[in-house]
């Protein structure tokens, strides 16, 4: 159900988030740029930021500077939700699935009223059993960041969308550092949660550059998710750990690339390769000049290029056989020129 959602697989989620800096034009600028990139789907955090965050909520390292505490950041960021719902009707105009991340019961109830696909569930939520709940009771497809989270926390979690009627979902491997340190992504443990619990699993990119999301394609990764800015030095708390635009075009090129080169796994000869066959393998050729009659010896005939004759595979059977022809010396020797 939910790759059907995607125009492709592997998908790539252009992650705007709060990029936007809480102004819809440049969120509206973002989508244009994502889906000029080649990405499948763009995705936006909807808040009301009294939902998220109380007055004690201190800010994290890398949103230090910001403002004094979350909640005054995140009011900074809001989206309003008419703004969400234009920006929802311009994404699917470009063809691109609109996806974005409640944060609250009024945000998930809202998206879901604006006909929202997929719900996108953040790191943060991973313990958050009630919301997950009724995020399951929308009975929409969910793919759930698990960032933060152990196995443990991730079946809990899993399960409780399951049980709440969540028809399906994705897990994405995460850290939650922004920039993700490369001694930190960890890409191994998606293979980890794609064992443990037998679902499809992508990856939440928060590393500077396309290296990690090339290597968790390679890993068996369905869907990417990456953040994308018109600046990285932009004022606000993401920007930093954001490609721009020309960036995520590379990005979005090197996981279509990548997806290309993996192929589908079955170990056989490709078309350049049946094309290269007769000049490089070798075949049965006569060591010396032969005369019609001649029986073949292992004096007769050597193994070299070209492999327009019988297989060296062949060679104790050609043993004994007659030759119905004269064979000059390093002409290969066919079936048809045998007795």
């Amino acid at each position: 159900m939910l790759f059907k959602i995607f125009k492709n697989t592997p998908a790539i989620i252009a992650e705007i988030g709060v990029n936007h800096n809480g102004q819809a034009n440049i969120a509206r600028k973002l989508v244009k740029i994502a889906s000029d990139c080649g990405a499948d789907a763009v995705k936006l955090q909807t808040f009301k930021a009294f939902e998220c965050a109380g007055a004690y909520s201190e800010t994290a390292s890398y949103q230090k500077g910001e403002c004094q505490n979350q909640l005054d950041l995140l009011k900074s960021l809001e989206l309003s939700f008419p703004d969400t719902a234009d920006l929802k009707e311009y994404a699917e105009s470009l063809g691109l699935t609109f996806l974005s991340t409640p944060d609250g019961l009024m945000s998930l109830d809202f998206l879901c009223d604006i006909g929202t696909k997929i719900i996108k569930v953040a790191s943060g939520e991973l313990t958050n059993i009630p919301f997950l709940y009724a995020i399951g009771n929308k009975k929409r497809p969910v793919i759930l960041s698990t960032g933060m989270g152990t196995l443990e926390e991730i079946e809990k979690a899993v399960a409780a969308l399951k049980d709440s009627g969540a028809p399906e979902t994705l897990l994405l491997h995460c850290t939650t550092a922004y920039p993700t340190p490369p001694d930190e992504a960890n890409l191994r443990a998606i293979n980890t949660i794609k064992n443990t619990f037998n679902l499809q699993t992508g990856f939440s990119d928060h590393t500077l550059g396309n290296e990690a999301s090339v290597a968790a394609l390679a890993l068996g990764a369905k869907v990417f998710e990456k953040h994308i800015t018109l600046d990285k030095n932009m004022q606000g708390p993401d920007h930093h750990a954001s490609l721009e635009p020309e960036e995520f075009k590379s990005y979005v090129a090197a996981i279509r690339k990548t997806a290309i080169m993996l192929g589908d796994g079955i170990k056989k000869p490709t078309r350049s390769e049946l094309l290269n066959i007769p000049y490089v393998r070798r075949s049965i050729v006569a060591s010396k000049d032969l005369k019609a009659g001649e029986i073949i010896s292992g004096k007769s005939v050597e193994i070299k290029r070209p492999a327009t004759g019988i297989q060296p595979s062949d060679l104790q059977n050609v043993f004994g056989k007659k030759l119905k022809v004269d064979v000059a010396q390093d002409e290969p020797i066919t079936w048809e020129k045998l007795e």
